[in-house]
């Protein structure tokens, strides 16, 4: 699967336990520190660079520079610019630390519908997220949580497989518990969607970005 790996900036580690090989890399601004930890090649930066180093930002060929005062975010400008590349999936990776709204303001964009046409995930911390659209299989560890989130409106014809607390043909709606704290009851689960979108929420130390 063709993916775009987009690396987000924040305090706090990244708990990543490899990237798909032969991946582009675009950093959202202080996501290019994050490359050189992680010792890899960013292909495009994209932001105001407030948060990055001066020897950083030299490093990198191809820079798209967009001013402080912006309408959108640094991650949400860098998942645009992943689209030009055509990805089949594309992969947020990031910290879970840093400013509250910024984060909330992350996982909506991964719902957002300029993005239906492909497969996403992310990566916050040590949390694993992935959008649910039509259906999706996901690989996790017995005991593992998940929870299921509807975003942008209600999540109709829910059904799952693989998890403790079964779902059959159910709505969630959006504000909603319902999906909280389900348990992945073998190592592979799936979750269906009629209509809507859902977000399905890792919570835990994160499995190995391969499983995803």
């Amino acid at each position: 699967m063709r993916t775009v790996v987009v690396l987000s900036g924040g305090p706090g580690p990244a708990a990543v336990a490899g990237l798909p090989p032969d991946a582009k890399i675009v950093a959202a601004d202080g996501g290019a520190e994050l490359a050189r930890q992680l010792g890899v090649s960013v292909d495009l930066a994209v932001g105001d660079f407030d948060s990055i180093s001066a020897e950083t930002l030299a490093a990198i060929a191809l820079v798209e520079r967009h001013p402080a005062a912006k309408d959108a975010t640094d991650l949400e400008l860098a998942l645009e610019a992943a689209l030009r590349f055509s990805p089949e999936r594309l992969l947020v990776v990031g910290s879970a630390g840093g400013r509250l709204d910024h984060l909330f303001g992350g996982l909506l964009l991964l719902a957002a519908d300029a993005y239906s046409g492909v497969q996403v995930d992310a990566h916050f911390g040590t949390a694993m997220v992935h959008v649910v659209r039509g259906e999706r299989a996901l690989l996790g560890v017995p005991g593992e949580l998940v929870s299921l989130f509807a975003l942008n409106g209600p999540a109709e014809g829910v059904w799952t497989d693989g998890l403790v607390y079964p779902l059959r043909g159910e709505a969630l709606e959006p504000g909603s518990s319902r999906g909280i704290s389900n348990v992945f009851a073998r190592r592979d689960a799936r979750v269906t969607v009629g209509r809507g979108v859902l977000l399905a929420v890792r919570p835990g130390t994160g499995s190995a970005l391969a499983n995803t």
